[in-house]
């Protein structure tokens, strides 16, 4: 005979509990490392990097199983106060508040999150093995070309984007590590023989206004049919470019961004 095992629940919830039931709740739940939400009416005091105080207020506490917090306000996709993965808590109640201490070794850092009221405990027993897909709009990978030039190639220096010339509006227009201007066409999607002459256009117009060698360069993840053909007779030039690629910049600045919030 099978004995039948009951699966821990994937969630609990606990509404306006006490201070003391919400302190053994936290406790269980990241002495069993699971994903915790607590909800109420909180302060938050950070020193590590810098020192920062956020004033009582309605917040979203999250703590993760890997040992990062966030703190969220009602509005915003940011968190207002967070503290990266591996950090280890302590729970302290008193007899007005609950404190919840997260601390980081390296580099040393403490948030207190000091509940005085809360209106709910959820405790979440998650598993996530999907596989995580970027993907970047062409808008997307123009923003990362300027943030990370050497995605076209090393030594390009940005002027400027959606120059406006005769024709229309050259994507990303700058200068080669020879001094050459360069005008940049991006496309998200495999590039067609229209993108190559639309990208010829503004050839002509540019060299007009400038005494310079230009170079014109069709950025996109790959070309289809007969195109290279097309580049080499116009003279232009191709260069590959990944669209996760430039989401992944996008999303590394967005992360370097939380973590220099505090310096």
């Amino acid at each position: 005979m099978v004995e039948n095992l009951q699966q821990p629940a994937k969630a609990t919830v606990q509404v306006n509990p006490t201070l003391p039931k919400a302190a053994a709740a936290i406790e269980k739940a990241l002495s069993q490392r699971r994903t915790l939400l607590v909800a109420g009416n909180c302060h938050v005091h950070y020193s590590g990097r810098a020192n920062s105080t956020l004033e009582p207020g309605e917040r979203l506490l999250i703590i993760k199983e890997d040992g990062s917090l966030l703190v969220h306000r009602p509005t915003g996709y940011e968190p207002v106060n967070w503290q990266p993965a591996g950090s280890v808590f302590h729970i302290q109640t008193k007899p007005t508040d609950l404190e919840i201490h997260g601390i980081r070794q390296k580099p040393r850092e403490n948030v207190r999150v000091t509940f005085s009221s809360i209106f709910m405990v959820s405790t979440l027993n998650l598993t996530d093995s999907g596989e995580f897909l970027l993907h970047a709009t062409e808008d997307d990978m123009h923003r990362a070309i300027l943030l990370k030039p050497d995605l076209l190639e090393e030594g390009f220096k940005p002027i400027s984007w959606e120059k406006h010339v005769e024709p229309g509006f050259v994507d990303i227009y700058g200068e080669d590590k020879n001094g050459k201007l360069v005008i940049v066409e991006v496309k998200r999607k495999t590039a067609s023989k229209e993108a190559a002459l639309q990208l010829a256009k503004y050839i002509e117009p540019i060299k007009a206004k400038v005494n310079r060698e230009v170079r014109a360069v069709l950025a996109a993840p790959s070309l289809g049919k007969d195109v290279q053909r097309v580049l080499v007779t116009l003279g232009l030039e191709f260069k590959a470019l990944d669209p996760k690629i430039c989401a992944e910049v996008l999303r590394k600045t967005a992360t370097t961004k939380l973590e220099t919030f505090f310096e």
